[in-house]
């Protein structure tokens, strides 16, 4: 069996795959946030260096990847080992060596990994841009303009991909979203910016 077909039976069996989608959604929504939070409020700062405004937003995208793999990994272990002893006790036997114990091992780190990964890379594609300048290749707007774009089409996009899931207008989900990042750029400006 391969990894992905092992991964999919893991999480078959715990019936986790909607914990894993909502734990990519959420954290990658608070991942793209985070980042247009930062950018916005180096846009409406004095001046900052670009490498300084990389940095810091890289620093972000590491801690918001590592909370979000520590966090759901040690709440994950611990719901997995619950069930596994409350199946235990009803079939009245050890299942540690059995698929459901490989289960309680395993997926909390598929989870972890999709937690951390999510805002971590979602990060990573909205600080694109800021690279892509810093190496001396010139965008058709200024970089932070640029990465802020990126934000919202990402932000956009997981709203289309929770639209998809629920069975609704993948349209309107995804203007949802849109307008939450709106108003958190336009909460940022007001108090920021001033």
């Amino acid at each position: 069996m391969s990894l992905l077909n092992q991964a999919r039976f893991l999480l078959d069996i715990t019936r986790t795959h909607d914990i894993v989608r909502r734990y990519f959604v959420v954290n990658g929504f608070d991942g793209a946030l985070t980042m247009l939070g930062l950018i916005i409020g180096f846009l409406v700062s004095a001046p900052a260096n670009l490498s300084v405004i990389i940095n810091v937003c890289l620093g972000a995208a590491i801690a918001l990847g590592v909370s979000g793999m520590s966090s759901a990994y040690i709440s994950e272990s611990a719901e997995r080992r619950r069930a596994l002893g409350k199946l235990e006790q009803a079939m009245i036997s050890d299942l540690h060596e059995s698929a459901h114990g490989d289960a309680t091992r395993w997926v909390p780190l598929l989870i972890a990994l999709v937690n951390g990964l999510a805002p971590f890379v979602i990060s990573l594609l909205i600080l694109l841009p800021l690279w892509i300048f810093d190496a001396g290749i010139s965008l058709p707007v200024p970089p932070l303009y640029a990465a802020i774009i990126v934000a919202l089409l990402l932000i956009f996009l997981l709203g289309v991909f929770l639209g998809r899931i629920a069975g609704t207008s993948w349209l309107r989900s995804g203007i949802q979203t849109l307008l939450v990042a709106v108003v958190t750029a336009v909460l940022i400006y007001l108090f920021a910016g001033h």
